[in-house]
């Protein structure tokens, strides 16, 4: 019964099929007898195959029947051509044979690549794993490439005693050490506790596919601690970790993984001394940007007007060549977007403000989310768009207990540690502080521009208050007087006092909103615009959305052309 119920494993290859022992022989060389030199590389070739040889059949379709490739899959998948595999350090108790670190390229390009291999000891690490880890680490600094992880581990190998955790501590610590000297994507396979979770976090990228788990502990440790039943994708899958921003990218299956770390590594540059690769491009800086004009019209002159909500994204995609960017930590704090594109073959990072959720307002995710990016191209000579389309931090008593002066002073430190070419663009709102804080020319912007739309003031319409308070109650001081009058004239047409007293209080609500709609259009008019922010050399120009394009694309290739790529070499800051 129990055969009967399992699933039904299939493979091209015949794992039965008769091995052709391999022969160690020169050709055109005189035939004889083996002797010990042709035993020596029979030792060598048995070596050499070990690595692919020792989890066995069995092992490797228990992989494949949990819908996971084995670790020379991956890599194969990933890699461009067979992989140059280093530290080929199994033991005589495979010993160092649950990870595996080589060397690929991928779309012609050098990467330092690791892999835990499931099949083996469950990719535990013991302290031989730990210490080819970190040579292949420092490898990746020493050439400037960047790296890749592959992660699927249960932890720790038990067994090993501290051994295992002075792997794990080794790996660490030269993990850390190459931040910010090569970029670095890690992504999640399987169910990773402990240091399998710590490990792949230092990375600069985490990829998690759906049905995966990796968390500081298991639920099985959380039941027994703490009497809670959890269930794996409660506790550490990605609908968890992609809120938190643990994860930066959450895709279907392992396949999408690997094609999403083939895409990323497309922007990245392989060191912190150059830039992103560029990659010429069929799609004209000159085009214009007609989509951005037809989204605007369309929202703006709506029933709504200009408080209608828009999807920045929209003007981002406008913007990249042939409209293709990718964007960061997608399912978090949706409320501000950060995306890698191209603009003219040169890679360029987007922090733009989307209206289109909670108003654009920044809230301590929204901070950290964009600190976080901000930073990394800082680190990596990528340079930045701002698009700002905000009313503001975001209010209230739960934000101000969880800290969002802390996260917005981490999002602000961010912007004026950037070092790298830096674009503003007013898209619609720049309210107050969120203004202040958001890469203008004071906080170090390089080029600002605004649109027509641009609505830039001390504050949004709640302004008109403060700005027309004399006017304001003048107006609301007169409605007592207005009111009697009014009902003395309606009772003179005939109406009853209650009569007159309902029509008349109709009229004077109707007269007071008129006046205070007067004013807010006063305001806008006289502050709530782009005007004195152009006067007072706030902003460089007015653009047309039209145009929007050409000039950031034809201002971003001079601002590189004299930008020289370097590792970060200023003070480094108290906090981050």
């Amino acid at each position: 019964m129990s055969q009967a119920k399992q699933t039904p494993y299939a493979s091209l290859e015949n794992p039965f099929a008769p091995q052709v022992e391999r022969t160690f022989e020169v050709p055109g060389q005189i035939a004889s007898e083996p002797g010990p030199y042709e035993e020596a590389l029979r030792a060598g070739a048995a070596l050499q195959a070990r690595p692919f040889e020792a989890a066995g059949v069995r092992n490797v379709q228990r992989q494949h029947l949990k819908k996971r490739m084995t670790v020379w899959e991956r890599i194969k998948f990933i890699a461009d051509e067979s992989p140059t595999v280093l530290y080929q350090n199994w033991g005589p108790n495979l010993d160092g044979a649950s990870l595996v670190t080589a060397l690929i390229r991928v779309s012609g390009r050098d990467v330092a690549i690791y892999g835990h291999d499931f099949t083996v000891r469950a990719g535990s690490m013991d302290a031989t794993n730990g210490k080819k880890l970190a040579r292949l680490f420092e490898l990746a600094a020493k050439r400037r490439i960047p790296l890749v992880g592959l992660n699927d581990s249960a932890g720790a190998y038990i067994p090993a005693g501290v051994g295992g955790l002075d792997g794990y501590a080794d790996a660490f610590t030269a993990l850390r050490k190459i931040s910010g000297v090569v970029p670095s994507i890690m992504c999640m396979f399987g169910f990773n506790a402990g240091g399998g979770s710590y490990l792949p976090r230092q990375g600069s990228f985490l990829i998690q596919p759906n049905d995966t788990f990796f968390g500081l502990t298991g639920p099985g440790v959380v039941k027994s601690v703490l009497g809670e039943d959890v269930t794996p994708d409660e506790l550490g899958g990605p609908g968890v970790h992609s809120q938190s921003g643990v994860t930066d990218f959450v895709v279907p299956d392992e396949v999408a993984a690997l094609r999403k770390v083939r895409e990323l590594l497309k922007y990245l540059p392989g060191c912190n001394n150059e830039l992103a690769p560029h990659q010429p491009s069929s799609d004209p800086v000159s085009r214009k940007t007609w989509d951005i004009d037809i989204l605007l019209k369309k929202a703006f002159n709506s029933p709504t007007g200009f408080n209608t909500p828009i999807d920045i994204s929209v003007l981002i995609q406008q913007l990249c060549d042939h409209g293709d960017f990718l964007e960061l930590q997608s399912e978090r704090a949706r409320n501000t977007i950060t995306a890698l594109g191209r603009m003219g073959g040169h890679v360029i990072g987007f922090v733009a403000n989307n209206s289109a959720v909670a108003s654009g307002q920044i809230d301590i995710d929204a901070a950290y989310k964009n600190a976080r990016f901000i930073r990394f191209c800082n680190l990596y000579n990528i340079p930045i768009i701002f698009l700002e389309d905000t009313t503001g931090f975001l209010p209230g008593k739960e934000q101000e207990s969880r800290g969002i002066v802390q996260a917005g002073r981490a999002m602000l430190d961010a912007i004026v540690d950037l070092r790298t070419p830096r674009f503003l663009v007013l898209v619609r709102n720049a309210f107050g502080g969120a203004y202040a804080s958001y890469n203008n020319y004071p906080t170090g912007a390089d080029f600002v521009v605004a649109l027509p739309t641009t609505r830039v003031a001390v504050m949004g319409p709640a302004g008109v208050e403060y700005v027309y308070k004399d006017e304001l109650r003048k107006l609301r001081s007169a409605v007592p007087e207005r009111l009697a009058a009014e009902t003395r004239a309606q009772e003179s047409a005939g109406l009853s006092p209650a009569e007159a007293e309902d029509a008349a209080r109709a009229l004077v609500d109707a007269w007071v909103k008129a006046e205070e709609a007067a004013l807010a259009q006063r305001y806008e008019r006289e502050l709530m615009n782009p005007n004195e922010a152009l006067s007072l050399g706030s902003i460089s120009q007015i653009v047309m959305p039209s145009e929007l394009r050409q000039v950031l694309a034809e201002h971003m290739d001079f601002c590189l052309r004299h930008y020289t790529p370097a590792p970060l070499a200023s003070v480094q800051r108290e906090f981050h």
